[in-house]
């Protein structure tokens, strides 16, 4: 019942609205006695509540001889209502917001910190739908099959290059990165890079690391993480042409350029 309600609240309800209203679904038509003493709301609120309901069209009120009787919207009807209320205000909303986003005057190249699964996630998602030309990714498989529908939506009008570890069938142009003790590594950090036309992008950590990612549409951010992402690509592609066993010499390189032990 918990979670039933703070999803309507997250809809705009109140947490009595919620709560009476889960209450009626339940019990169906009875006095507001019955749906206070089932819900938990108080009775010196409870008739507020239910004239709140009435006049947005959830609850339904039917005067009897021994007193007023309180019936829910059917839920197929509320689930549509909601539903159609929902697309109307997206619509409007939409549209309004892309006039403001056109019409503002744009600030100076910046770099935004974004936090939260759900919200990288959906960044990354906006910002593949709005590539025109070009798209440039580095990840592992976690955010590679988080966003893998998404790019297989755009990949044939979309040029899609960069690279990957562990993931199965990558779009056609993303290398897989060959395994190495150091990407197989327990302290192995996983990051990611998703850069449309060289104009946006967003870097930072796995989603079930630290929920933390950064968006820039900064030239020099841009050029130098793109940049970093070719160079992955070519140390890979010339690995694999070379006939000499380089792993074991691009080992030492790496521990000596970093001073590790």
């Amino acid at each position: 019942m918990e979670s039933l309600v703070k999803q309507l609240k997250a809809m705009g309800f109140t947490e009595y609205e919620a709560k009476s209203y889960v209450a009626l679904v339940k019990l169906g038509a009875v006095t507001a006695y019955q749906v206070s003493k089932d819900s938990g709301i108080p009775r010196a609120r409870i008739y507020d509540t239910l004239k709140n309901l009435i006049e947005k069209g959830i609850v339904l009120k039917e005067e009897k001889n021994d007193g007023a009787v309180y019936s829910p919207l059917p839920v197929d009807v509320f689930l549509e209502k909601a539903q159609s209320t929902w697309e109307t205000n997206y619509q409007s909303l939409s549209k309004k917001l892309k006039e403001l986003e056109t019409t503002e005057e744009k600030p100076d190249n910046r770099v935004l910190t974004l936090k939260e699964k759900t919200t990288i996630a959906s960044y990354c998602k906006s910002l593949i739908k709005k590539a025109q030309k070009r798209i440039i990714i580095s990840m592992w498989d976690d955010m590679y099959e988080e966003l893998r529908k998404d790019l297989d939506e755009v990949d044939e009008n979309i040029q899609i290059q960069g690279i990957t570890l562990h993931v199965n069938e990558p779009v056609k142009g993303v290398d897989l990165h060959r395994i190495t003790h150091f990407t197989e590594a327990p302290t192995s950090k996983r990051w990611f890079i998703l850069s449309i036309d060289a104009k946006e992008m967003i870097y930072g950590s796995s989603l079930d690391d630290r929920e933390l990612a950064f968006y820039t549409d900064d030239p020099v951010h841009i050029y130098l993480l793109e940049d970093y992402v070719w160079h992955d690509v070519l140390v890979n592609r010339l690995v694999r042409k070379s006939g000499d066993n380089l792993e074991e010499w691009i080992s030492t390189e790496r521990k000596k350029f970093f001073m590790e032990d």
